[in-house]
């Protein structure tokens, strides 16, 4: 199922994935000379694309045994940051106080140091998967994940 567009007179369809990357592309920040983004290691690749979960650093090492599968964790003094496949942000509303950074772009400026790379998983994807990332961030904040909230009419 998709949407159409027609584009100089040609019809094309839009699914799902390609409206999802367009909300993306419209919120990413411009200006790539300027950007903070965490990198995939050497000898890595990340054939979804990849986006980050940052959260406070407290939190970091009460998930890291609740994940069946940690990929590549990066860090600084504040903030812990997990890169996860792109666009997995969809129907998810990440707890507070997380961040989703879209395409692993962080804040701040640009002469900041990137935090540090503290795991990197032995396999070649730097993934760590986004359901069992978000559970055990809603465990460890209190928060009830989305799809078990009641619903008001």
């Amino acid at each position: 199922m998709g949407v159409r567009a027609t584009s100089a007179g040609v019809p094309k369809v839009l699914n799902l994935d390609t409206l999802v990357r367009l909300r993306h592309s419209l919120r990413a920040p411009s200006g790539a000379g300027a950007l903070r983004r965490l990198t995939v290691p050497e000898g890595m690749h990340a054939p979804l694309g990849c986006d980050a979960v940052s959260m406070p650093a407290r939190f970091g090492p009460l998930l890291m045994p609740r994940l069946p599968r940690v990929g590549c964790v990066y860090a600084d003094a504040s903030q812990w940051w997990w890169l996860v496949p792109a666009d997995s942000d969809v129907s998810l509303d990440w707890p507070a106080p997380t961040h989703y950074a879209t395409g692993a772009i962080i804040p701040g400026t640009p002469a900041l140091p990137l935090p540090d790379l503290i795991h990197k998983p032995d396999s070649t994807l730097p993934y760590t998967a986004p359901i069992p990332l978000y559970l055990a961030l809603c465990r460890v904040t209190g928060t009830t994940p989305v799809w078990s909230r009641s619903v008001r009419a």
